[in-house]
């Protein structure tokens, strides 16, 4: 059974800092393409970045708004994917979800039915 586990949220203040991680257990890590995820309350959920599976020019990809301020790795050795996120706005404010899925021809990465298993959340609020 695949479980998703997310950590690392919290309050901070606007031009702070989180480092949030995602624990994965039940599925060959390091071959799944994983995602990270947001929704602010009353609204749909956002993509915010993924990075596919290990090896040599491992892909990633942000959403336009966090770029250069937001950073998807991945620590197989580990089971965890890590989103470091910089100069956080209060529009950062969301609950922000993991996702993982194993990779496959046709799958759109940026969209959250491509994948196949979420965590529960962990909570960001960014103040002014």
């Amino acid at each position: 059974q695949v479980q998703l586990v997310e950590s690392g949220g919290g309050l901070v203040q606007a031009g702070g800092s989180l480092r949030l991680s995602c624990a994965a257990s039940g599925l060959t890590f390091s071959t799944f393409t994983m995602g990270w995820f947001r929704q602010a309350p009353g609204k749909e959920r956002d993509f915010v970045a993924f990075i596919g599976r290990s090896g040599p020019g491992t892909v990633t990809s942000y959403l336009d708004s966090v770029k250069g301020r937001f950073t998807i790795s991945r620590d197989n050795a580990e089971n965890t994917v890590s989103l470091q996120m910089n100069s956080l706005k209060p529009d950062d404010t969301a609950d922000y979800y993991c996702a993982a899925v194993l990779p496959g021809y046709g799958k759109n990465w940026k969209e959250a039915s491509a994948y196949d298993y979420w965590g529960q959340g962990t909570q960001v609020t960014v103040s002014s």
